[in-house]
């Protein structure tokens, strides 16, 4: 913690607000991309160190949140299809809503369902309970892809075959090319994710400024991390010279995790995927490697993705998660849905942008 105090300083802190406001020259538009900063930005009041003119815009970056609503439910059938079938999974998809149930509704209707913080605490549930099917849920990003990935290697080595995992995996870039591609937002710049970039680094966002003329900086987590980030965009924005700059620099290099990305494409193969709210964005998913069929539960169970459902009457999570609209202004936040009763995955992820908005209760910019 005492390394922590240089970036929750209020004093360096306030200096920066400063000259962020000094170098707001227009109306600026950011996204930050991953739902840990949508927690950091409500949770120590950093809007309220912004001038008004210079809006923050939360991204697709909880992982949670942009699980499909097929992918949900083709889970929640896995456990109906035997009563020897467990399923594993976070607890953050406990709550998920998916077509009147819930992965918590259906253990509480007796269906043996737990909750890991870890793939590897799965691994090891299967190997002391053999006469067990094991299936774990493998969702977010390339910062937990490769944990997965290599308790599918172990359980191969070990010749434990009762662990499977569901891969409903997702990549950050090519949704950051489907938000650029979209003519429905214009974003002048991104603070982008600290933990993806550990693993792919750098190198894969230089379409952002390189394509689509815009600027991008790698944030850390701690409030002056996230407005050291955003007076970086600005500098890049006035300047003119666009690129994708580091400023999460004690954890991330330009190359990122090489061995990390190695055992992660062991295992998995890119392909198109189903997000919530985008529809199916090609090649934004990781997927098992047939040599590593044997661990793959949608063989396993035949499961086919069909077409997404519709989201719940009224639930705007799909365009909160596209930044088209802050989640104030869905008609249901803070009224039909709430924490205690959420009608979208926004507000039941603790990295939700719903959930901050009303933790922290940012309830207007």
């Amino acid at each position: 913690m005492m390394a922590l105090r240089g970036f929750r300083d209020p004093e360096l802190a306030s200096s920066i607000s400063k000259r962020i406001w000094d170098k707001v020259l227009r109306p600026i538009k950011i996204m930050e991309v991953c739902g840990t900063h949508t927690m950091s930005i409500a949770r120590f009041g950093i809007r309220d160190l912004l001038p008004p003119s210079l809006t923050l815009i939360s991204g697709p970056g909880c992982p949670v949140c942009v699980t499909s609503q097929g992918d949900i439910e083709a889970y929640i059938g896995i456990g109906s299809a035997s009563d020897n079938t467990v399923l594993v999974t976070f607890g953050d998809m406990m709550r998920v809503p998916a077509r009147g149930t819930s992965l918590q509704k259906e253990r509480a209707k007796g269906k043996d369902i737990r909750v890991v913080y870890s793939p590897m605490e799965a691994l090891e549930m299967a190997e002391r309970e053999p006469e067990k099917r094991f299936v774990f849920m493998g969702i977010g990003f390339e910062t937990t892809a490769p944990a997965v990935a290599f308790s599918i290697m172990e359980a191969k080595r070990r010749g434990i075959g009762n662990y499977m995992v569901y891969s409903s995996h997702k990549l950050v870039p090519p949704a950051l090319l489907a938000i650029l591609s979209s003519p429905d937002l214009s974003i002048d710049g991104f603070i982008l994710p600290g933990h993806v970039s550990t693993i792919i680094g750098s190198d894969p966002y230089g379409f952002i400024p390189e394509e689509y003329g815009r600027a991008a900086v790698i944030a850390g987590f701690e409030p002056v991390d996230i407005l050291m980030s955003i007076e970086m965009i600005l500098d890049q924005i006035n300047s003119g010279d666009r690129k994708v700059e580091i400023q999460y620099k004690r954890v991330v290099r330009p190359d990122g995790n090489r061995k990390a990305r190695e055992i992660m494409y062991e295992v998995f193969e890119v392909g198109d995927a189903s997000w919530r709210g985008f529809g199916v964005i090609p090649r934004s998913g990781l997927f098992i490697k047939e040599s590593y069929s044997d661990f793959d539960a949608s063989k396993a169970f035949a499961l086919s993705r069909t077409e997404d459902p519709p989201e719940p009457k009224g639930c705007s999570c799909g365009d909160v998660l596209r930044g088209l609209i802050l989640p104030y202004e869905c008609k249901l936040f803070g009224k039909a849905c709430k924490p205690e009763s959420p009608v979208g995955p926004c507000m039941v992820s603790s990295e939700g942008s719903c959930a901050a908005y009303y933790k922290y209760r940012v309830w207007r910019e």
